[in-house]
């Protein structure tokens, strides 16, 4: 039996539209972000893919990417598990700021070991950020703490206990599961489930609201990854997630 995982980076936000690092700040999608998520609804519906069970952060650009997306499959009564330990990478003192204009103050190859470097935090946050929802308290879980900055190895002991403790166990009961998540959540488990070393996930972008699946075998061993998308077009959007960190997208 094959079973399959399809992971979806949320939707463009209103700051990814004006090329702001986000993090945990709450921005929520842009027009273009909404139409990226009804496209990736369209998409797996077009290709035969349902689900039994959807994973996805508290963060609401997340959560109506999901929405959408489910909406548009006519699969808006699917259950849904929200979890903190999703969130998006927390990027500190960066969060807010432009990229582009921060890759003219501090240079380019700065920027891109901050954004894709493994075990490299970006500067800390000394203040707490109003549109950072430290004080939620969510059900069934505790509330999350509050971080003032991670890098991908920090977002990793999150991410991947959550998933070997949750996620999986239902993979492997044969359930279809989608998570609808973040750029570098779902960097995180890609490195995990690709057996990635530190200098391979630096050059690991992933585009908004592209469904990337992964199939498994009976040991939950990866069989194979794949986007469904056409290989130019993808690769023109992973190109257009890289050039956000330099001086002139």
């Amino acid at each position: 039996m094959i079973r399959k995982l399809v992971l979806l980076r949320d939707g463009e936000s209103e700051w990814n539209k004006m090329n702001l690092y986000t993090g945990w700040a709450d921005s929520d999608l842009s027009e273009k972000g909404r139409k990226e998520a009804g496209l990736a609804g369209q998409t797996l519906m077009n290709e035969g893919y349902d689900f039994d069970i959807c994973y996805t952060s508290y963060l609401k650009r997340a959560i109506h990417s999901l929405s959408i997306t489910l909406d548009v499959m006519d699969r808006a009564w699917l259950p849904v598990i929200k979890s903190w330990m999703l969130n998006e990478r927390h990027y500190g003192d960066l969060q807010g700021m432009n990229k582009s204009e921060t890759a003219v103050k501090y240079g380019d190859y700065q920027v891109k070991i901050w954004r894709r470097f493994y075990d490299v935090k970006p500067p800390n946050l000394f203040y707490e950020d109003e549109c950072e929802p430290v004080s939620y308290e969510h059900a069934g879980e505790q509330p999350y703490p509050i971080r003032q900055y991670e890098s991908l190895k920090d977002i990793m002991k999150r991410v991947i206990p959550y998933y070997e403790e949750n996620i999986k166990k239902d993979i492997a009961a044969g359930k279809r599961v989608i998570i609808t998540a973040h750029s570098n959540t779902l960097r995180a488990l890609v490195k995990h489930l690709d057996n990635l070393t530190d200098d391979e996930i630096v050059s690991v972008n992933i585009p908004n609201s592209v469904p990337l699946v992964y199939e498994f075998d009976d040991d939950m061993n990866v069989i194979k990854h794949y986007y469904l998308e056409d290989k130019k077009i993808l690769r023109a959007k992973m190109e257009a997630v890289a050039k956000q960190g330099k001086k002139w997208p």
